[in-house]
């Protein structure tokens, strides 16, 4: 069952607006063709990522800020409507208030990532929604092991990607039992994913990231080993 919309003013006047403004920026040819590069997953209005924001901070304008019944009315709300640009809208709010909520939120996140998944939303809340989530309450660490785990590629795929931007407070070990563990999934993204976490975590420590490769030999795939190797 998906999470119950909670009532709230402010995500009534959000949307009220939301609804209302974002129209005006629509573009029929450019939403032709933003569906067809992402492969129809929904239709699109057609906005210019520096137009969407733009009307955001128009739609935004004198708003309270939210708790976080605001945050999952508003993000709920927005992954009903058809278009993509409106889910885009809720995961930068998300971004922007992931402090006013708290580990009670995850199961709404997780809402957010099997419906209507594609990377362009998934990626952004697994890496700046889930992870400071994860960040603020080391005890979501174990609900992070249920989900790589996770039948659902793109729920795993999150907790791949979740210590994305931890950089030196990443926890290497469960990083590299993360990507052992799904290292034998057949899909693209699973092994594009395996493969960025460990290139972003090489950043930070790139001998840890290369004696892990080295040391999984070919249990990992050849895309993960080259997205893990490009920069070292």
């Amino acid at each position: 069952m998906p999470p119950a919309v909670p009532p709230s003013e402010l995500a009534d006047t959000v949307m009220d607006r939301l609804t209302t403004v974002y129209p005006t920026g629509a573009d029929a040819a450019r939403a032709e063709g933003a569906a067809a590069y992402m492969k129809d997953i929904a239709p699109f209005l057609g906005l210019y990522t520096a137009a969407r924001r733009d009307l955001s901070r128009t739609v935004l304008e004198g708003t309270a800020r939210p708790d976080e019944a605001d945050c999952a009315a508003i993000a709920l709300r927005c992954w009903d409507l058809p278009e993509r640009e409106y889910q885009y809208f809720a995961v930068d709010y998300l971004r922007r208030h992931v402090k006013r909520c708290s580990p009670g939120f995850l199961p709404v996140v997780r809402h957010l990532v099997v419906t209507v998944p594609w990377w362009d939303t998934v990626d952004a809340l697994a890496s700046h929604v889930v992870g400071p989530l994860v960040s603020a309450d080391p005890k979501l660490k174990t609900v992070m092991d249920a989900w790589i785990d996770d039948d659902h590629l793109w729920v795993a795929r999150t907790a791949l990607l979740h210590q994305l931007r931890y950089k030196d407070t990443t926890d290497a070990e469960r990083l590299f039992d993360y990507c052992l563990r799904r290292a034998d999934h057949p899909d693209f993204f699973i092994r594009k994913a395996i493969g960025w976490c460990l290139r972003e975590y090489a950043r930070t420590d790139p001998d840890a990231v290369r004696d892990f490769v080295e040391g999984a030999g070919d249990r990992l795939s050849p895309l993960s080993v080259r997205e893990a190797t490009k920069h070292l």
